[in-house]
């Protein structure tokens, strides 16, 4: 589980994550502002949680950029525990804020992670 612990350590600085374990499963628990269920994907891929994510930004027409510091994709590639498995894993997303939980077991060969929407996401 260290490397997991520090490739959330490595995440970009615009994304912030916590990391959980229980007897039967991991969650893990992103901060991914602008991101909704819609405008994101979460697989599991070779012992790797993958996250592909798009951001929302609505610019008013009367104003430009001076510095844009928050990007509108987010790509990063997280090694999963042996025992963590995508067989059963689910996902929900409330206020940009994603919790992902992944059960312990073999592993699977790759499943994507559903994602439900709670609250006014939609």
């Amino acid at each position: 589980m260290t490397t997991l612990r520090d490739a959330l350590r490595e995440l970009p600085e615009s994304v912030f994550a916590d990391l959980l374990e229980s007897e039967d499963a991991y969650r893990i628990v992103l901060d991914l502002p602008g991101v909704t269920a819609e405008t994101a994907e979460l697989r599991v891929e070779r012992g790797r949680l993958v996250v592909e994510a798009r951001r929302e930004k609505a610019i008013p027409a009367s104003f430009a950029y001076v510095d844009e510091g928050r990007s509108l994709f987010i790509d990063a590639e997280l090694p999963l525990p042996p025992d963590a498995t995508g067989a059963g894993a689910s996902a929900e997303v409330e206020r940009g804020v994603f919790t992902i939980t992944l059960p312990k077991r073999d592993a699977a060969a790759g499943e994507t992670i559903p994602i439900t929407s709670a609250g006014d996401d939609a």
